[in-house]
């Protein structure tokens, strides 16, 4: 059985606007902020992807500390990319057995490979322009910013109760639930 598409990060959703109107994911873990690191084992063309990527994505929201590891897959497919780019300069993308088989030359197996694997991190890491065009982002100059509640339906059983407690906005993105209702 097919499960559907991939889930999205609630920030990804929520910068993407919510057409659907479907429920956001509230308990989601918020990743702590910040640049990762760079690995110590990237060769030098990963590295150099690496300085160029990480402040701009972690600028864009998109990569955090803890994305380290996703980063990092992705440089290191780009540096193989390049280094076996570099290679089929120099060698033929055919070689002759010596049985006189002709099969593609490993580096070019290697080339495309890692291509495939990149564009699928790209996709992820929002590094395409299609990613990208499924991404909107919300202008920090707006007074209305992703949090904003506009209106609250609470759906359910009768929550004036005996003691009269009702939920209550007490602050723009905090609601209070009180007695018995809490479990809603």
């Amino acid at each position: 059985m097919i499960r559907g598409p991939k889930p999205k990060p609630t920030a990804m959703r929520r910068m993407q606007g919510n057409p659907g109107k479907r429920g956001y994911n509230h308990a989601e873990p918020q990743p702590p902020e910040g640049v990762p690191d760079c690995p110590a084992h990237l060769n030098a063309a990963a590295r150099d992807e690496w300085d160029r990527l990480a402040h701009v994505l972690n600028d864009m929201g998109v990569v955090t500390a803890i994305d380290r590891a996703a980063l990092a897959a992705y440089c290191q497919c780009y540096g193989r990319w390049v280094e076996a780019e570099e290679k089929l300069k120099t060698t033929p993308m055919l070689l002759k057995t010596a049985t006189g088989y002709v099969q593609q030359s490993p580096w070019l197996s290697i080339a495309n490979k890692q291509l495939e694997l990149m564009g699928r991190y790209m996709t992820e890491l929002g590094l395409t322009p299609a990613s990208r065009s499924r991404i909107a982002t919300i202008d920090p100059t707006s007074a209305e910013g992703p949090m904003t509640i506009r209106r609250i339906i609470l759906v359910g059983p009768d929550l004036s109760g005996t003691s009269g407690d009702m939920p209550r906005l007490e602050a723009e993105g905090t609601l209070v639930i009180s007695g018995d209702d809490a479990n809603l």
